[in-house]
């Protein structure tokens, strides 16, 4: 055997025709874990953006519910007020609760059409136009 042959893994250089393969991947490797971690780095920056913004959305949102709430409360009252006016409590709080139950019937019926409607999409395989 020759003792005098090139070693297979050359030293560290700047001219790419003296680095060797396994110098190439190991920069390569470096390159990817570095490239892996800056963009851990902004996902979770990203995250806790989303996060922040989704809490005061959800504060917000709650408090426009629970006013829309009220407000439909108080259209309700001052209607069975005018309504008992002219047609007695009785037949006012009737008359109220009808269109309420209508009013209700009519979002649960376009409820249930937009959830068949969604059932159908998902279950058909060719994507809709």
């Amino acid at each position: 055997m020759n003792d005098e042959s090139p070693p297979l893994i050359a030293e560290h250089g700047d001219d790419p025709a003296q680095r060797s393969l396994v110098d190439d991947v190991r920069q390569m490797v470096s390159d990817g874990r570095t490239l892996l971690e800056a963009e851990l780095a902004y996902q979770k920056s990203r995250a806790a953006v989303a996060g922040v913004g989704a809490k005061g959305v959800a504060v917000w949102g709650a408090l426009a519910l629970a006013l829309v709430f009220f407000t439909l409360m108080a259209l309700i009252v001052g209607a069975l007020l005018v309504l008992a006016h002219y047609l007695g409590p009785v037949l006012a709080t009737g008359m109220v609760t009808g269109v309420l139950l209508m009013a209700t019937l009519g979002a649960a019926l376009a409820a249930r059409s937009k959830w068949a409607h969604t059932a159908r999409q998902l279950a058909d395989q060719d994507p809709a136009p």
